[in-house]
């Protein structure tokens, strides 16, 4: 017998189903992914919400194997590169930063320190076509790595005696141990990468020679030869140039003496070189630099390119830095250098509308030196390539894949490209040129660089977050740093844990359950396994009635609220 629906009767199980009130919205939500500032951010491409998520669950090792399926050399870039992901991270609008750069070397250490297999490396297979990469640097190492990864057999070519590039021949000890590093690097060459050394292009082979063997090459030569420097066409007798400089100091510990020193220049380089004539005995070094602090009146593009702690241990140590100015005039007694005559600098707009640096009548002023050293940067050595340079400093590619005109199977990365400058660009360089280099010789599409949006931090519901200060990090006082003991210590195990927690998830699912939970008509439901959008939530439409509240619910701004269609 049919029964007849009353009030009394509408809670009787599953009645409910009967009426699909989803025809009352004109809105629903919909789970949408934005970028995180972080991912954004990085230049090598990590998607660092992704791995701290997964430490998060305590899963260490599946962090580790989500990082490396990006960035091959963890260990590396928790310690050198500049971060720019803490600085666009939105925590550090509420109370600080999340301490990526600490939590990345520390799921680099403990794969080293575990012998952690990379992920999802193939066997190699013999038929499959051969790939050379020119220097094993950074950009070199990530190339090859992300090849292998995809089946190419690898042929590393480097001049050097050793595998490393910059990393080693410039990166002091105190940033970058030699074990950490040389570790990271012999792992990466462990996945089946054939190295060569002393192998110079333009000496011992020419890149038009490896189309025979090579089915694509690979730049990753860096920037060897400095820039020409003078100051009106006046150059001190005994001018030391900044990165030589810094290759000897690394070589064999060697550094001239002075007693008062201005490095001239705005990058870590010259910030590096402060900091080692400070510890051999310097009374004054003073660095002199274009460009600006960090700090309100200073903008973005204008901030000093150096990674922000060791600009403050610099400080720390006594280097004083002179901020918006440049040298104009060498103050010469015979040959050597006594002085320089700086100015001021301001950027304003130029006849092009371009902002451009312009001295400042009056502001002149003279610091005594003994010795001046350069540090405005580096272009390529023309040797084996000056026909891809068409008179210019550095190879320019047209588009991110690092393509050069003219050569479809010859693809750059790294300093090489003239805009790079970090090691994680370079990383993820090579990366990139990896994806196109499959695409050439496989003949499939390049993957889609097109970002999603960013989440900013208005976009975020901070009722469900409270404030919690960033990890410490242990540090090494001035008085006690030495030429090859790392400064910064580590931070791992329960506090690396909790650092992970203070993560906001910006723009993906947290998995809180709040528009579950919350949802007054039972119109989220949670599955066992991910969904296809990667989360654990679905919506029931016939249901919803488009109230919003799950969208002003969710911590992290996954759920948004569009028109009905």
């Amino acid at each position: 017998m049919s029964s007849v629906l009353t009030r009394s009767g509408y809670a009787d199980p599953a009645t409910s189903l009967n009426f699909k009130t989803g025809s009352w919205r004109t809105l629903r939500p919909v789970h949408k992914h934005a970028t995180a500032p972080c991912h954004g951010a990085c230049p090598a491409g990590e998607d660092q919400q992704a791995w701290l998520a997964k430490i998060q669950e305590n899963d260490v090792r599946a962090a580790w194997e989500t990082l490396v399926n990006i960035n091959p050399m963890p260990a590396i870039t928790g310690r050198v590169c500049p971060h720019p992901c803490e600085t666009a991270c939105n925590r550090g609008q509420l109370d600080q930063p999340i301490a990526i750069h600490n939590l990345e070397r520390w799921l680099g250490d403990e794969a080293i320190a575990n012998d952690w297999p990379y992920p999802n490396v193939p066997a190699i297979d013999s038929t499959r076509p051969k790939v050379a990469v020119i220097g094993a640097g950074p950009g070199g190492l990530s190339a090859a790595y992300h090849l292998t990864r995809r089946g190419y057999r690898v042929t590393i070519l480097e001049a050097l005696t050793e595998a490393g590039g910059l990393l080693k021949s410039a990166i002091p000890m105190t940033r970058l141990p030699r074990d950490v590093l040389d570790a990271e690097i012999s792992r990466v060459l462990e996945v089946g990468i054939d190295l060569q050394l002393r192998q110079r292009l333009g000496r011992d082979f020419q890149i038009d020679e490896l189309g025979d063997e090579y089915a694509a090459v690979f730049l990753g030569i860096g920037c060897q030869k400095s820039r020409e420097w003078s100051v009106g066409g006046a150059v001190p007798a005994d001018l030391h140039e900044g990165l030589h400089l810094l290759k000897g100091w690394v070589d064999h510990l060697s550094m001239p003496e002075a007693e008062r020193v201005v490095v001239h220049g705005g990058g870590n380089t010259a910030v590096d070189l402060c900091r080692i004539m400070k510890r051999k005995g310097a009374a004054e070094v003073t660095l002199i630099t274009a460009s600006g602090l960090p700090g309100p009146d200073t903008e973005p593009d204008d901030v000093l390119n150096v990674v922000p702690r060791e600009l403050d241990e610099a400080l720390e140590e006594g280097v004083v830095i002179i901020p918006h100015a440049t040298i104009q005039r060498l103050i010469m007694r015979g040959s050597r250098v006594v002085g320089v005559e700086m100015v001021s600098l301001k950027k304003l707009p130029g006849k092009s509308g371009r902002k451009e640096r312009i001295a400042f009548e009056g502001t002149e002023r003279v610091v005594a030196t003994d010795m001046v050293v350069p540090c405005i940067g580096e272009v390529v050595d023309p040797e084996g390539v000056a026909d891809l340079l068409h008179g210019g400093s550095y190879l320019r590619a047209r588009d991110p894949f690092g393509h050069l005109e003219d050569h479809p199977n010859v693809f750059v990365g790294g300093d090489a490209r003239g805009d790079r400058g970090t090691v994680s660009a370079a990383i993820g360089d090579g990366r990139l040129a990896a994806a196109a280099i499959d695409s050439y010789l496989s003949d499939t599409p390049l993957p889609d660089l097109t970002p999603r949006p960013p989440i900013p931090y208005a976009g975020l519901n901070l009722h469900y977050y409270e404030k919690k200060a960033r990890v410490p990090v242990p540090k090494v006082p001035p008085e006690r740093r030495t030429d090859d003991l790392e400064i910064e210590g580590a931070v791992a195990g329960a506090a690396a844990i909790a650092e992970a927690h203070r993560c906001f998830s910006c723009g993906n699912c947290l998995a809180c359950d709040n528009c579950w939970t919350l949802c007054p008509d039972n119109a989220v439901i949670k599955t066992a396994q991910l969904a296809s959008d990667g989360s654990h939530y679905l919506f029931d439409y016939d249901f919803c009635k488009g109230c919003g509240i799950c969208a002003t619910e969710c911590p992290c701004g996954y759920i948004e609220m569009i028109a009905e269609p």
